[in-house]
Parts: structure tokens; C-alpha cells; sequence
């Protein structure tokens, strides 16, 4: 794949700028130039992505707290960076997508002592259910999962560098980062000093020099899980976590870090503080990374998610029930920056639209493919994740006669989004066994029940449709014809 850099020229003797990149020629057929822009939330506006090195695009996204199940909002995340990850890789040649597993925190903790079971047992059963269920979604395994376990001396040298720069200080066994020491706290999240103190609801503490202090390392007791440090046997606090783990494994700066919304205030805003300042780099906040990206929140039935109104949907539940791919089809379903309201509705919803693109995909199964993509999807894609309006455009595809090339744009759309990654007949339920269906009898009873529609005699469609639920097969009128599979 080829990439342009500023003032490189093709060898077709286009000058383009490092804001635009080629579609794969080799894979579609075809020369294009597209450009990639993302809100950026330290900016609080949308704009070009310009990688710091266009061979090696570096992300990092904050993953899961492994003492239970990942609910639905820990699976948005997991999906919308998969996207992301997807598209990155669709136009430079290498992509390094970190996304890390905290296995030690105090909910770890509480967790291990109500239920009796060892912390690693715990944090390792957990780790494994986010993979596979997440997995279920179609989420590619991030290329370096860290665990925060496994960085405690990198944590270690990185309070010891707050200190030495007069950012933190210890105090009756803990480490704290000294907020009013960096001016420019709160340029991520643009809160005021008095929003800053109630949004980051920090612990009123005798040991805190200014209230809005976090924790960087703190003591642990006997029966906590401990490791030795210049400030005696304690554990980190949270935010340190990331801020070690991206450094090590992507080095400083990266370009592209993110989440869920709600991890903005205050652990990524803290992260920035830590990273920043340890570094020597207080007067630039991207010196950390240079884009973030926060995808919404997911509220159920028109409710924020709680444990008190014990409306807390869980991804692991979900696969249960749903194809993996219409989770994901939800999910996708409404542009990463806005809320999504989590309903059984949207899910049948989903599910519907598969269903149309795998009916057409499966009229098309006799069809080559070509190196054909849509560059109207592709576009909507690079216009910051827009996976809405990609959806949109795959449905304007579906008015088009059946065709190679309409088959190729629905398969490439497909792989951008993370979709129709299954077999169409396996998908619909069409019989793919000798188990006593005779698939000729029911597209002969189909077609008769289309010519009876079209004659009027509703009275023959309607006996049709009872044969064959008879037969236990459903059928499913779409625009695009009707579609059958057996219940």
C-alpha cells in the first residue's frame, strides 16, 4: 500500500499533502485519494489526521477492570476502536493498537474477599470471558495487551520521575500528584477548578496538600496485594497505570488515545497530567498523544445503566441470545460521539438489515467479485467513524441490479465495518445438509406465493406462507424479495 507524505510525489506525478492517503489500488482497482479527519477531544473540534509517522501509526484505547462482566458500554468502546483500528489499517502499512487489562484495583479486591477466590483466578477468568465475548463482536484482538501487574516497575519509575520534577510528593505512605503544580489541568475536559474537585470525587484525606490531589501509589494491608517500592509495600493507584503502560509499549508521543466518555474526567485527563509532566513537556498537552477519541454513552430503554435500577445490560449475556454481528450491527448503529439507547427494538432492527444484505449477497453467490469498493462508504468512514451514513450508503447500494460489482462493494464495506462476515446461506438458515429439506420445493412454493401477491389471490399467498410453517419454514418478506429459514 502506498502512503504520501508531505511533498512526496506518485508515481504518477500527483503532489498531494500528508492530510490524504490512496485506497489499496492493488485491492480495488482503482486510484483514490481520501482524507481521514477525527474529533479530537483535546481540541474539542474535528480535524485532518496528520500521523506522526505515516509507517507506524500508534493507538491506545483503556480497557476493562477484569472483576466481572464487560456491560454493553464496555463493548461500544471495544467495538468503535476495532473500526477504527480496521479503517487505520486499510491505508497505512503498520498499525500498533494497544489496549490494556487492569487486574489489580480495589474493585479486584472486594471482589476476591466476597467471594474467597484468589485475585489472579479472578482477574484471569475474567480477562479470558472480555476476549471471547468480545470476539463474539467481531473485535479483533488488540496487537499488545498489557497487564498492569506486569508493569509495576515501570509505574514505579514514573512516580519516581513526578517526584523528581515537583509534581508529587509523599505523604504517610502514599504518593500523590500535586494538581495545582500543572497549570494546565483540565485542558481535556475544560473543567473549573471547582468542577474538577466535585467530577473527580476524590477522598478528603489529611495526607492531601490540595483537595483535588489524586493517588499515585498507595499502602496495602496485609490481606492486599502488594509490591515492595522506595515508599514501602503498597499498590498504584489507577491512572498511573495507562500512562506506564502506553509509554513502554508505544512510546511518547503516540496518536491516537481514547475510550469510553466517561473515563475522560478524571482518569484521562490525570493520564495527560502524569505523562506530561514527568516528561518535562508541561506546556504541551499532546506531548502525551496527539488525538483522543471518546466514544458516547450507552443508556438502556431511555435510562442510564446502573446497578441500583438493575437495568446493567452485559455483553456476555447478550451473545447468548444475539448473533454476535447484530450486536455489533447495534452497536455501530449510531455515530460513535452520540449516546445510544440500548433497546430489544434496535437489536430486531439490526437484525433486519443483516438480514437484507445477506439476501442480496446471497441472490449474488454465482457472481465473481471485482476490485470495486464504494468510495462513498469509504469517505463516510474517514469523516470521523461516520458509521451511520456508511450504513445509509450500503443501503442506496442494495438499488442497484445484482452485479459483481455491487457484490464487491458490499464485501469491502463489509471488512471496513466489521460485517457480512459470514456465510449468507448459513446466515439466513437456508438448509446447507441433506436433514429432509428440499430447498427446490420451498423456492418453488416462494415464487408461486410472489405470482399470487402480484395477482391479488392473498388467499393462495396466505395458504403458501401456512405450508410452509407446516414444513418449519419462516419466511420474511423484504423489499428485495422474500427470504426463508427454518425455525
Amino acid at each position: 500500500m502506498c502512503h504520501i507524505h508531505k511533498n512526496f510525489k506518485l508515481k504518477v506525478g500527483i503532489s498531494v499533502s500528508i492530510a490524504y492517503f490512496p485506497v489499496n489500488s492493488e485491492k480495488y482497482g482503482h486510484f483514490k485519494l481520501a482524507e481521514l479527519k477525527l474529533h479530537n477531544s483535546l481540541t474539542r473540534k474535528k480535524q485532518v489526521f496528520e500521523p506522526i509517522d505515516p509507517s507506524h501509526i500508534r493507538i491506545y484505547a483503556c480497557g476493562p477492570t477484569v472483576y466481572s462482566y464487560a456491560h454493553i458500554g464496555n463493548a461500544r468502546m471495544a467495538v468503535i476502536f476495532d473500526v477504527l483500528a480496521k479503517l487505520l489499517r486499510e491505508i497505512y502499512q503498520k498499525v500498533t493498537y494497544v489496549s490494556n487489562i487492569t487486574d489489580v484495583d480495589d474493585k479486584i479486591i472486594k471482589a476476591s474477599q466476597n467471594t474467597g477466590e484468589e485475585i489472579d483466578k479472578i482477574t484471569s477468568k475474567y480477562t479470558d470471558i472480555y476476549n471471547k465475548d468480545m470476539a463474539s463482536l467481531g473485535v479483533a484482538a488488540p496487537d499488545i495487551q498489557p497487564k498492569a501487574t506486569e508493569h509495576i516497575t515501570h509505574m514505579i519509575a514514573l512516580i519516581e520521575k513526578l517526584i523528581e520534577n515537583g509534581h508529587a510528593y509523599e505523604s504517610d505512605g502514599h504518593v500523590l500528584f500535586n494538581v495545582p503544580s500543572f497549570e494546565k489541568y483540565g485542558g481535556l475536559s475544560g473543567r473549573s477548578r471547582d468542577e474538577q474537585i466535585a467530577g473527580a470525587r476524590v477522598e478528603v484525606a489529611s495526607y492531601k496538600r490540595d483537595p483535588a490531589d489524586f493517588v499515585l501509589w498507595k499502602p496495602s494491608s496485609d490481606d492486599e496485594p502488594s509490591w515492595d517500592s522506595p515508599w514501602g509495600k503498597g499498590r498504584p493507584g489507577w491512572h498511573i497505570e495507562c500512562s506506564a503502560m502506553a509509554a513502554e509499549h508505544l512510546g511518547l508521543p503516540f496518536d491516537i488515545h481514547g475510550g469510553g466518555a466517561d473515563l475522560k474526567f478524571p482518569h484521562h485527563e490525570n493520564e495527560i497530567a502524569q505523562s506530561c509532566c514527568a516528561h518535562g513537556d508541561e506546556n504541551d498537552l499532546s506531548s502525551f498523544a496527539k488525538y483522543w477519541v471518546h466514544n458516547g454513552f450507552v443508556t438502556v430503554n431511555g435510562e442510564k445503566m446502573s446497578k441500583s435500577l438493575g437495568n446493567v445490560v452485559l455483553a456476555h449475556d447478550l451473545v447468548k441470545n444475539h448473533d454476535g454481528e447484530t450486536l455489533r450491527m447495534t452497536l455501530i448503529s449510531a455515530h460513535y460521539r452520540q449516546p445510544l439507547d440500548w433497546t430489544n427494538d434496535k437489536i430486531a432492527q439490526s437484525k433486519k438489515q443483516l438480514d437484507r444484505f445477506y439476501a442480496r449477497l446471497h441472490q449474488m453467490k454465482d457472481l465473481e467479485t471485482t476490485r470495486t469498493a464504494s468510495s462513498k462508504i469509504f469517505d463516510a468512514i474517514c469523516d470521523d467513524l461516520n458509521t451511520p451514513l456508511a450504513i445509509a450508503e450500503m443501503n442506496n447500494l442494495l438499488k442497484q441490479e445484482n452485479s459483481p460489482a455491487l457484490k464487491s462493494q458490499l464485501i469491502a464495506a463489509g471488512k471496513w465495518l466489521g460485517i457480512l462476515q459470514q456465510n449468507p446461506e448459513e446466515w439466513l438458515g437456508y438448509s446447507t445438509s441433506d436433514d429432509g429439506v428440499d430447498k427446490d420445493h420451498i423456492e418453488k412454493l416462494l415464487q408461486e406465493r410472489s405470482s399470487a401477491k402480484a395477482n391479488k389471490d392473498y388467499a393462495r399467498s396466505d395458504e403458501i406462507r401456512e405450508e410452509l410453517s407446516s414444513m418449519g419454514i419462516a419466511i420474511e418478506d423484504t423489499p428485495d424479495g422474500a427470504i426463508w429459514k427454518k425455525t
